[in-house]
C-alpha cells in the first residue's frame, strides 16, 4: 500500500499547497517508504501533466510509430527488435510486454524517437526511481515481445480510446514479423527438446519453405505457437506485411539452430564457436540445469551464467553447483541485472515456491551491499490465469512460515509436471543463500539461446 503519514500532514500543515508541490511529496514518501521497508524492491512513480501530454505526446508518438513502420518494411526489422529488447520491461516473469516509453524510443535511435522523448519528458513532471531501477523515465506502454497473443486486444483497447491507428500498426507489423520468425523456426519449443534431443530445425533459410509454412499457419492457425490460435491473431492479417516479404526477411535473417548442437569437449572443458553473424541473431544465452533423480530429470531453472574464452567462444559453467537456500539446491530464475556504475549492480531472481500452501514466487536480490543475496519478499503466482494483474511484492514473511521449494520435471518417459517438490523449510530472517552441489546424481547443463524473434533454441545436454 501507500505511505500517507507525512504527505497527508503536510498538506494539513500548507492546505494551499500546489498540486505539483503535493504530487512529489506523495511520490517521495512512497520511495522513501519502500526503500526502507522493501529492501530491494524495484519501485518507480511519476508525475504527469495530462493536459500537456495530451497536447504535445499523441502526435509525436503517431510520427515515431511510422519511422518504426517504416524500418520493419525497410527490412530494418532486427534495429526494432534489438532496441525492444533492451528497453526498460516491467513485471518481466509474468510477460505483459509493458516497457518504459521513452527508453524504448530513444533506443530505436531515430529523429522521431528523439522527438517523442523530449515531448515525454517534458509532460513527466517528476520521476523518482528505486536504485535498482534504471532506463524508467515515467510513462510505460505495451509493446509485444515477450508474447504477441495480447496484440488483438491492446489494439481494440488502443481505437477504443481514440488512440492514433499508427501505433496499432506498429505493434501489429512487429508481432507478425515476430511471430513469423517463430513458425520458420518450428515454433514453441521447451526444455525437453534438450534433455531428450528432440530438436526442431525449422525450415532452414528457403524462402520458399518459409512461404509456405506462413501459408500454411494463417490457413489453419495451427497451434504450433503456444498462447496463439485463431482467437487472437488478427494482427497476422492485418500487419500490411505479406509472407513473400516475411519469408524474404527471416531467409536472411535466421538463426541456425544446428550450430549449437555440437559442443567442442577438452577434458571438463566444452566450448561452442558461432560466426559473428549468428551473434548478431542473438539476443540472450542462460544457462539451464537439470538434476537427474533416478526417474527422471528436476529443472533447477535459468541463470545468465557464461563465460568466453580469448576467442570468443561460449564456455559451460560445469561445476555442478546451483543457488541453495539455507543449503538446499532450489529452482533459480534470473529476472534482471542492473548496472549502477562504480561497481554497483543489482541482481534479481525469483524461486518457485509453496508458501504454506500457496503458489509463489520469492524474490531473491543480490547487490554490492549483498553479494550472497537475501530475500526480498515473495509475489504470488497467478499461474491458473486468475487475472493479468502483476502480483506487488509482499515483505511480509513470518518466522515460522512454511516454504516448499517446487520446479518443473520431466520424468524418462517425457511426462511434464510442473510443481514436483523438491526441499521444505521454515523460514527464518537470516536464511543463508549460496550456490552448492546440487547432489550425488547426474546433472545435464545446457543453454538456453533467445533470438531476435524471442525464439528459443536449447544446445544440446552436457552430461556432468
Amino acid at each position: 500500500g501507500w505511505f500517507y503519514t507525512n504527505w497527508l500532514t503536510k498538506l494539513g500543515a500548507n492546505t494551499s499547497m500546489s498540486t505539483l508541490e503535493l504530487g512529489k511529496n506523495i511520490i517521495d514518501d512512497y520511495t522513501n517508504a519502500c526503500a526502507q521497508k522493501c529492501r530491494g524492491q524495484a519501485t518507480t512513480l511519476s508525475l504527469i501533466d495530462l493536459a500537456e501530454f495530451s497536447n504535445t505526446v499523441p502526435s509525436k508518438i503517431g510520427s515515431f510509430s511510422t519511422s518504426v513502420s517504416g524500418l520493419i518494411t525497410a527490412k530494418e526489422y532486427k534495429q526494432v527488435s534489438d532496441a525492444r529488447n533492451v528497453t526498460r520491461e516491467f513485471a518481466q516473469s509474468s510477460r505483459i510486454d509493458q516497457v518504459d516509453l521513452v527508453n524504448l524510443a530513444e533506443n530505436m535511435n531515430t529523429p522521431e524517437g528523439k522527438e517523442l522523448s523530449k515531448a515525454l519528458k517534458g509532460a513527466v513532471k517528476y520521476n523518482r526511481t528505486s536504485k535498482n531501477m534504471t532506463n524508467a523515465f515515467g510513462v510505460s506502454i505495451y509493446f509485444p515481445y515477450q508474447r504477441t497473443s495480447y496484440v488483438d486486444k491492446a489494439c481494440s483497447n488502443y481505437s477504443a480510446i481514440g488512440m492514433n491507428d499508427e501505433y496499432s500498426k506498429c505493434i501489429r507489423q512487429f508481432a507478425s514479423l515476430e511471430t513469423s520468425g517463430q513458425i520458420q523456426a518450428g515454433g514453441s519449443s521447451n526444455a525437453g527438446s534438450s534433455l531428450f534431443g528432440l530438436f526442431n530445425g525449422g525450415s532452414g533459410g528457403n524462402s520458399d519453405a518459409i512461404s509456405s509454412l506462413l501459408g500454411s499457419f494463417l490457413g489453419g492457425r495451427s497451434n504450433v505457437i503456444d498462447d496463439l490460435d485463431e482467437t487472437n491473431t488478427d494482427f497476422m492479417d492485418n500487419s500490411g506485411i505479406s509472407t513473400d516479404d516475411a519469408a524474404e526477411y527471416i531467409s536472411m535473417n535466421y538463426f541456425d539452430p544446428n550450430a549449437i548442437l555440437l559442443w567442442d569437449t577438452d577434458g571438463d572443458t566444452a566450448k561452442l564457436t558461432l560466426s559473428e553473424e549468428q551473434w548478431k541473431l542473438v539476443h540472450s544465452v542462460d544457462m539451464n540445469m537439470f538434476y537427474d533423480d533416478g526417474s527422471g530429470y528436476l529443472d533447477l531453472g535459468l541463470d545468465n551464467t557464461y563465460t568466453f574464452d580469448e576467442n570468443g567462444a561460449l564456455v559451460a559453467e560445469t561445476d555442478r553447483t546451483w543457488i541453495s537456500i539455507d543449503g538446499h539446491p532450489v529452482a533459480y530464475y534470473h529476472l534482471d541485472t542492473v548496472e549502477e556504475g562504480n561497481d554497483k549492480y543489482t541482481i534479481t531472481g525469483r524461486v518457485p515456491a509453496l508458501l504454506n500452501g500457496d503458489r509463489v514466487n520469492l524474490i531473491l536480490v543480490f547487490d554490492n551491499d549483498n553479494p550472497y543475496g537475501f530475500i526480498a519478499g515473495y509475489q504470488s503466482a497467478y499461474v491458473n490465469g486468475e487475472t493479468e494483474t502483476v502480483a506487488k511484492l509482499e515483505t511480509d514473511l513470518q518466522e515460522g512460515d512454511k516454504i516448499t521449494f517446487i520446479c518443473d520435471y520431466y520424468s524418462y518417459d517425457q511426462e511434464y509436471q510442473d510443481t514436483y517438490t523438491i526441499g521444505e523449510v521454515t523460514y527464518h530472517e537470516d536464511m543463508q543463500i549460496s550456490n552448492t552441489d546440487v547432489g550425488e546424481g547426474k546433472v545435464k547443463i545446457a543453454y538456453l539461446f533467445t533470438d531476435i524473434y524471442n525464439q528459443k533454441y536449447w544446445t544440446t545436454a552436457l552430461t556432468r
